[in-house]
């Protein structure tokens, strides 16, 4: 049975998606902002919860109230007292796509949002969502065919998770050095690990809208990340 504070934030996603599928820019707008509004919300019930649900220790109710009006803030307190709740995502990434969300907010028509950000925004909040609550957002009857974008963050993200419980296990300090071991111990070649350097660089270029990739090319790249994945045992 659903814990009754993931309601809130499910409700947000859901909106937003079904937003996201219909063809007008308004809507397009509507739907990334409520998919902001469902990650902020998210955070904020997170940290506030009981500490015999989350076991959180030394987080002040004043300072959650503090940081509650102001993002980045609140993003710092997630880092600090639920590290272990965000692996799989970058809070950068968060930030990034919060400040684009303050623009069409405050900017409104004067802003597009491409489909490629709705979608990257949203594989990383139902990453979020899962991650706090421990409960799978199912958007299945709801969502379109997921984008190629939102198809490589998802798979990306599967990776990111898989690296940090990994790495946590054997007390290592990155995911640079875990891939490094499967590089000496002979599991992946050299190729393999400049591969993996370059998927990030993709990642973090294709989050940001540093780049705005051919279909052509993502389906590339989403082949080359399932190869890493295979060859690294994520399943």
């Amino acid at each position: 049975m659903s814990k009754p504070w993931i309601e809130g934030p499910k409700e947000l996603i859901l909106h937003g998606i079904e937003h996201s599928n219909k063809d007008t820019a308004f809507d397009a707008r509507i739907a990334f902002i409520s998919i902001d509004n469902a990650v902020e919300l998210m955070i904020k019930t997170y940290l506030g919860l009981p500490k015999r649900i989350t076991n959180i220790k030394g987080l002040k109710r004043n300072d959650l109230e503090d940081a509650s009006q102001n993002f980045p803030a609140l993003l710092d307190l997630l880092e600090s007292f639920g590290a272990d709740k965000i692996r799989g995502i970058e809070l950068g990434d968060i930030e990034w796509y919060h400040r684009l969300r303050n623009q069409l907010y405050h900017e409104g028509n004067g802003i597009t949002i491409g489909i490629e950000n709705i979608s990257g925004y949203l594989e990383i909040a139902k990453i979020l969502f899962n991650n706090l609550f421990e409960e799978k957002l199912v958007t299945s009857k709801l969502e379109s065919p997921e984008g190629l974008t939102g198809i490589f963050i998802k798979l990306w993200g599967e990776l990111e998770q898989f690296l940090y419980i990994h790495t946590k296990s054997k007390k290592i300090k990155n995911t640079i050095e875990y891939i490094n071991l499967y590089y000496e111990d002979g599991r992946l070649t050299k190729d393999d690990v400049q591969n993996f350097d370059l998927l990030r660089n993709f990642r973090n270029e294709l989050v940001h809208g540093i780049k705005s990739p051919t279909p052509d090319k993502l389906a590339e790249m989403i082949d080359n990340l399932e190869s890493l994945k295979e060859k690294l045992g994520v399943n």
